[in-house]
């Protein structure tokens, strides 16, 4: 009886099949083999899409970068069911002749808080308990402030929307933030997409958050790029996949917040959050439109 090595043997997979790699982009004809290598550098993830280089990431990501450029801007952000006065009244903060007396005083377009302040019957400290109370979020407490913190998170949101950083977990996945005039759920939902991670609003003064901002600092090598004039979505695209070529980006991830598009492109020692102003730039895009 012949009996052949191969027999004793268990049938191996070598997995030729899954090397294949296959870009999101379909007219692309590259046939690299190296999707599923270990530690492979070619290629950049952005959802369950993959592209085999920048050239072909900057090109797939035009349509997506256009949607977002034509999405109108809506704040998400609930109204709280009752005005500040009211909380401040029911709270004991203010008397009804205080608060009368404040809404008959206060100028023209001056938000009631300032006028209260401007007036001395109210300070920082009380305002932001009644926001709390009034959003339905903590208040910072006295010795909650004060430390040290290491994000990955564009400055210019954090001052844009007057919240701080005052603690951040990122093997916990927990980030809480202190805001001073009002939570902004876009940019909530905006951190939850690109960080991965859900966001804990609280409320602070306006000097616990300017005492809390230079207590924070940027991660090691972390890069925030601001490109505050509006570009079209093939001019954004190709932005991005020049960066994403600069930093080795194996991973990208886009979201809408506000007015601003947040692209963040990460390789395995660099993160790069790339933030371009979208205001205006419908107009931009329709009168480019028009002229071709």
């Amino acid at each position: 009886m012949n009996v052949s090595l191969k027999s004793l043997l268990p049938p191996i997979d070598f997995g030729w099949n899954h090397l294949r790699a296959r870009c999101g982009v379909s007219t692309c004809h590259n046939k690299l083999l190296t999707r599923t290598v270990p530690q492979s550098r070619i290629g950049i993830h952005m959802g369950q899409q993959w592209y085999c280089s920048p050239d072909c990431f900057a090109a797939a990501i035009e349509i997506p970068l256009a949607v977002l450029s034509r999405e109108r801007l809506m704040d998400t952000a609930r109204n709280p069911r009752l005005s500040l006065g009211l909380v401040m009244l029911s709270r004991g903060y203010l008397t009804e002749d205080q608060l009368r007396f404040a809404a008959s005083e206060s100028r023209a377009g001056e938000p009631l808080e300032d006028a209260l302040v401007r007036l001395g019957l109210a300070g920082d400290r009380e305002l932001a308990a009644a926001r709390a109370a009034q959003w339905g979020f903590p208040v910072l407490g006295h010795d909650g402030s004060g430390l040290m913190v290491q994000v990955d998170l564009p400055k210019t949101f954090l001052q844009g929307f007057a919240a701080a950083p005052v603690h951040y977990s990122p093997a916990a996945k927990r980030l809480l933030l202190g805001f001073v005039h009002q939570v902004d759920h876009s940019f909530l939902h905006a951190i939850e997409q690109i960080v991965g991670c859900r966001p804990e609003p609280c409320f602070m003064t306006p000097a616990e958050f300017e005492a809390q901002m230079q207590k924070v600092t940027a991660v090691p090598d972390y890069q925030e790029v601001v490109v505050d004039q509006p570009r079209t979505p093939a001019q954004m695209s190709r932005t991005l996949g020049g960066l994403a070529l600069e930093v080795g980006a194996k991973q990208a991830s886009i979201v809408r917040c506000k007015s601003w598009v947040w692209a963040r492109l990460t390789s395995k020692r660099r993160t790069m959050d790339v933030l371009f102003a979208m205001k205006n730039a419908t107009e931009v895009m329709e009168s480019r439109e028009l002229v071709s």
